[in-house]
């Protein structure tokens, strides 16, 4: 054996190879006529020139491209051999190399930890109760008659401010140094009071107010505020309501239901109720298995591949990027986003790794394998869920392999999670 292997952690293989006598003729040969396929050389058609030309005019270059293939070829024996599940591409180090004679190097190569979970039969967990209150129904029926609403001004002189209440005012921000910045300025906005769309404070700081009352309300600026001059900055907002208004909305009968989409009241409340309890049913669930996979992650100390966290960290930057600009975050403004929080996006990367491991260790455990028939049910589920003909969900997914595939990826968790529900005390 022209290798040996040693571990540096539990995910990372550092093979040392040493060939004391080499013959690298094979290889060379093999790089000459791949060299030959390309190469235009002054006389001959591109393609056409003898190796030996070929040789002669390239031979630093082939030994090299021989010399590269030996050593990719016989890692890729080794890692063979030694059953090793490699993760990303080698790091080679130490490369030694006296041409014709003798070739020694080092591969560091990255794999996938072996994982050996703690008894976890005695663990137990609380899932939330799935009930939809008359307010989640009244809540939902505003949505739809949102577009039928009309906004009217309150017209009694002593109605305080409240949460749902929308408020007319000007307002002016005070900067410690005494500065009013233009974007801290406002004439006649019109805001609904509880919708947070403010910074935190400002809202809850206007409630009780009445028309014509003027109010400074004192704040601090959140430590991630999108305009980094204003991060953490402590600010007086001058505030005069103008007017308060509220939204005025029609009672939904048969008629207005049919224009929805239902055959009746009933019919709405009915579907609208069953939707309800099963998106709570979803946010339970998803809940409870994120406390499952805390505390896997806690009692399971082990190495994770360096590769497979910065290839998450990339997906969440990538991901956490297209909602900053579609708040209005310029590049400049991301990346020092990114810059502060890059602990927090380093630390759930990890996490999502280490638990992407730890339930792949739960299914071939618990031998879970998904099927076509798994796939057509979840597209069923999904085509009553949103209310779509299921051969335009089943067309979606058949024009995107990628996308089949992270589905029928979510289906293996989902069964894997429910195996070990049913080893786990659940209340």
């Amino acid at each position: 054996m022209s290798y040996t292997v040693k571990s540096v952690n539990g995910c990372t293989k550092k093979l040392e190879f040493n060939f004391a006598t080499l013959d690298l003729s094979k290889e060379i040969k093999a790089a000459v006529v791949r060299k030959q396929a390309t190469t235009n050389i002054k006389g001959f058609r591109k393609g056409k020139a003898p190796l030996s030309m070929v040789e002669q005019v390239y031979g630093p270059q082939i030994e090299s491209d021989a010399l590269n293939q030996f050593v990719q070829s016989q890692l890729f024996e080794a890692v063979n051999k030694e059953k090793l599940k490699t993760v990303g591409y080698p790091a080679f180090e130490n490369v030694k190399y006296d041409a014709g004679k003798s070739v020694s190097f080092d591969a560091v190569v990255e794999i996938f930890p072996e994982i050996k979970l703690a008894d976890y039969s005695s663990y137990s967990f609380k899932k939330d109760s799935v009930e939809v209150s008359n307010e989640d129904m009244e809540k939902l029926t505003k949505n739809y008659l949102g577009s039928k609403a009309e906004m009217t001004e309150v017209t009694d002189a002593k109605h305080a401010l409240k949460k749902g209440d929308f408020a007319v005012f000007n307002f002016e921000g005070v900067k410690a140094d005494g500065s009013r910045p233009e974007n801290m300025k406002g004439s006649e906005y019109l805001l609904e009071i509880g919708s947070g769309q403010f910074i935190p404070g400002f809202e809850d700081g206007m409630i009780g107010l009445k028309k014509g009352d003027k109010k400074d309300i004192n704040l601090t600026f959140p430590a991630d505020y999108h305009a980094t001059e204003l991060q953490n900055a402590k600010v007086k907002f001058e505030v005069e309501l103008l007017e308060i208004k509220e939204k005025k909305y029609p009672t939904l009968n048969d008629e207005l239901a049919k224009e929805f989409g239902y055959e009746s009241v009933a019919d709405f409340n009915e579907k609208n109720k069953k939707n309800l309890v099963a998106q709570k049913e979803r946010q339970a669930l998803e809940k409870l298995h994120q406390e499952i996979l805390e505390k896997l992650v806690k009692e399971n100390k082990f190495d994770v591949p360096a590769t497979l966290v910065q290839n998450q960290e990339k997906y969440l930057q990538e991901d956490l990027a297209k909602n900053l600009k579609a708040q209005g975050f310029n590049d400049d403004m991301v990346g020092e986003y990114f810059e502060r929080w890059k602990g927090d996006i380093n630390t759930k990367a990890d996490f999502q790794v280490r638990s992407g491991l730890v339930l792949d260790h739960l299914a071939q455990e618990f031998k879970i394998e998904t099927s076509e028939a798994d796939f057509n049910k979840k597209l069923e589920e999904s085509a009553a869920q949103a209310g779509i003909d299921l051969e335009t969900v089943k067309k979606y997914y058949a024009g995107n392999a990628q996308i089949k595939n992270n589905l029928m990826y979510a289906i293996r968790e989902e069964k894997t999670f429910d195996a070990l529900k049913k080893k786990l005390k659940i209340a």
